[in-house]
């Protein structure tokens, strides 16, 4: 039985990949932090199965601000796969949070990394990194080989990340892959990010129990895809017969002007009669529209996204919709 370790195993992407692996056979490992443990709703439904929590999917203890945790827990699992899904992820917060941001979301990597190279250098590690990368970009479509200008810390942070894993890569013949990955949203979303907050707020409006939707700049052109398919596609990058960096993504965009008429529409509202803007929530900056190519990985292991926009945001509003009946049912 292949053994995986998740980092960040409670987010969108970590308990979506810890999914993913079980499925597949894996004995998976993740890592909880602290400020974690209240907060494992991603996850309660592995908790909560007798058959699966402690039997093929345990939790350790620890967090990428604290070596002695990553080496310790790395040396006793010893698995052939590691996939790095903690961070800072948040733009807004980066802003705000600018030392954490860069030491978590990208000086971590490099303590991950060189515990790898002392424990087993022939263990895979997995580096998620950003579109945001790109920031203000002269090319409509970006590919791996597009010149990166990040506006942010933490896309200056994920930059950092994506050079010391390919650092390592280069110099120690580690197997590091980073998977460039554009926006990817899901029901596992939390509200701090606009399309969870537009799609739980449809929702609750739909059912009474909200009158308006506030949000800022609607005007972002955005390449959203589907959460689980971009961790399949994680999946898939870490069984390459070579470490490589590939772009995952759907290589088309919409507003977030579109984002919210679509989520609207889904419940039979007009997007208009609800949505207020309020100039507090602008970024201090922005990128240019993002768009990605994914040549190389549909080339190289078949990736084709099947779940896009219209599907993406239907798919979350139903979501929230049972959510919020559940709730008001209790």
């Amino acid at each position: 039985m292949k053994k995986a370790l998740i980092l960040g195993v409670t987010g969108q992407d970590g308990s979506y990949l810890a999914d993913i692996l079980l499925n597949k056979g894996y004995a998976v490992y993740g890592m909880i932090r602290r400020s974690a443990t209240g907060n494992t709703r991603n996850i309660d439904h592995l908790l909560q199965n007798p058959d699966i929590f402690n039997k093929c999917f345990f939790l350790c203890r620890g967090d990428l601000a604290d070596p002695t945790s990553l080496y310790r827990i790395i040396q006793s699992i010893h698995p052939q796969e590691i996939y790095n899904e903690a961070d800072q992820d948040h733009v807004g917060w980066s802003y705000d949070m600018v030392g954490f941001s860069v030491d978590i979301t990208g000086a971590a990597v490099g303590r991950i990394l060189e515990i790898v190279r002392q424990v087993d250098p022939a263990i895979r590690y997995f580096q998620p990194c950003t579109s945001n990368m790109f920031g203000k970009t002269d090319c409509p479509v970006q590919n791996e080989n597009t010149i990166f200008n990040p506006q942010s810390p933490y896309a200056c942070a994920k930059t950092m990340a994506y050079y010391l894993s390919r650092y390592y890569r280069d110099t120690f013949g580690i197997f590091a892959s980073n998977a460039i990955l554009y926006n990817h949203e899901s029901p596992r979303r939390t509200p701090e990010y606009v399309t969870r907050k537009v799609t739980q707020s449809v929702a609750r409006i739909a059912l009474g129990q909200q009158e308006k939707l506030i949000l800022g700049d609607l005007s972002a052109m955005i390449d959203w895809g589907y959460a689980r398919e971009y961790m399949e596609a994680a999946w898939q990058i870490m069984q390459c017969k070579e470490p490589d960096d590939f772009i995952i993504a759907t290589g088309e965009a919409h507003s977030v002007k579109e984002w919210v008429q679509e989520a609207f529409s889904a419940v039979g509202l007009k997007a208009d009669e609800h949505l207020v803007t309020d100039s507090k929530l602008f970024r201090p900056s922005n990128t240019s529209t993002l768009i990605g190519d994914i040549s190389k990985a549909r080339k190289v292991f078949g990736f084709e996204p099947k779940i896009k926009f219209h599907k993406l945001v239907g798919l979350m509003v139903d979501a929230d919709l049972e959510t919020e009946r559940t709730r008001l049912h209790k």
